[in-house]
């Protein structure tokens, strides 16, 4: 049973009559209240009933998508994931490199906080466990509790399958035999395949191009959350100081500052009240692309394109469109797109059609990070 409604007090009221039919509920709406999501949650739990969300944009059940998803092959990786975009890149990236995916289950981007307690990513993992068709699970997540981290290794521990961890902004912890920890979305991808190649080797150096005079700083305009969190772990693991409205540990609260490197989500709440989210119409971004073309400090834009399910039918077209725009020189423009050539807009032909403006197209979010910076030594 799926609930998308946008007041929270009604989308909370449906859930909780799903769960007393004992139907197993997706809340895609983020205007739940915490409390009540504690209280539906632990509701469920007692029923047998599972809750994805709220402000779960992205699931994979028995090989079918729900709401924001990508055509993927089924496999044998299961996918965790207190984010949608974090599923997504991962679902893809394993994807691309000829694996597949049993079920990926969102659970909402406040399940692993401490008020909370992971309810949904415990049951989650008791019923991965069940499942013959699964070998591998992927747990993603932003920064959890440490009492919640605590809980979910336990669990981990009893477990017979084998597990790959990223905590997007986390530092590695002690692991059970049977997990390992993976500090990107790449990475996760990459264990995940247990020797597959999640991407190929991607060398940012001969791909990177020179920035002009005067240009110092990278500005990020990200639809998925999860790939902006990403794209600052790489940032911070490159030593480059970064701000966010959405900071990971180690990056600053986004301030009216020029002299910084900074990545914006705008997916965050800010952005998407009393509107679509970015996903479905990219134009929410197209104010700060204009003003990051035009500022003369500014050398590299890196943004993302997410497809798929859900998403808008041509989000290259319209940030090309944009680009268009802006004449004579301008930013170097870097840019990944989440999704698989089977997805109805078709990743490869996204891709083609940013490189025909002249956009660096890295093969994942990730490699785009690594592609903004190396652009800021390049030497041409």
């Amino acid at each position: 049973h799926i609930i998308a409604e946008d007041h929270y007090v009604q989308a909370a009221t449906e859930a909780r009559k799903a769960i007393r039919r004992g139907l197993h509920v997706m809340i895609f709406s983020n205007n739940v209240a915490l409390a009540d999501e504690v209280s539906l949650k632990r509701e469920a739990r007692a029923l047998g009933c599972l809750v994805m969300g709220p402000d779960c944009g992205t699931s994979i059940i028995n090989g079918v998508p729900l709401a924001f998803a990508n055509k993927v092959p089924r496999g044998n990786i299961a996918i965790v994931g207190a984010s949608g975009t974090g599923i997504q890149e991962v679902s893809c990236l394993i994807a691309a490199a000829g694996g597949g995916i049993s079920h990926a289950i969102g659970v909402g981007g406040r399940d692993l906080t401490r008020q909370v307690g992971g309810i949904s990513t415990l049951m989650a993992l008791d019923a991965l466990e069940q499942d013959s068709g699964t070998d591998h699970i992927v747990v993603i997540s932003k920064p959890p509790a440490e009492d919640v981290v605590q809980k979910i290794l336990r669990r981990i521990a009893k477990s017979t399958k084998t597990f790959t961890i990223c905590f997007l902004g986390t530092k590695e912890c002690d692991l059970p035999a049977n997990a390992r920890f993976a500090s990107t979305l790449k990475l996760a991808a990459q264990y995940a395949l247990q020797g597959g190649n999640a991407s190929p080797d991607f060398d940012v150096n001969g791909a990177a191009s020179p920035v002009g005079d005067g240009r110092h700083w990278v500005r990020g305009l990200f639809c998925g959350g999860t790939l902006c969190a990403e794209a600052q772990v790489m940032f911070a693991q490159a030593n480059q100081r970064v701000a966010s409205n959405v900071p990971v540990p180690g990056a600053s609260e986004l301030a009216d500052c020029r002299d910084i490197h900074t990545l914006i989500d705008f997916g965050e709440d800010r952005y998407t009240r009393g509107r679509p989210h970015p996903m479905i119409d990219p134009s929410v971004r197209d104010a700060a692309l204009a003003n990051a073309l035009g500022d003369q400090v500014v050398a590299v834009i890196l943004a993302d394109m997410v497809i798929g399910y859900g998403a808008h039918e041509d989000p290259a077209g319209c940030f090309v469109k944009e680009l268009a725009k802006s004449a004579g020189d301008r930013p170097v423009i870097v840019a990944s797109v989440t999704g698989t050539d089977a997805d109805p807009q078709g990743r490869a032909s996204q891709v083609a059609a940013l490189e025909r403006a002249g956009v660096l197209v890295a093969p994942s979010n990730a490699d785009a990070a690594r592609l903004a910076l190396a652009c800021l030594h390049c030497d041409g």
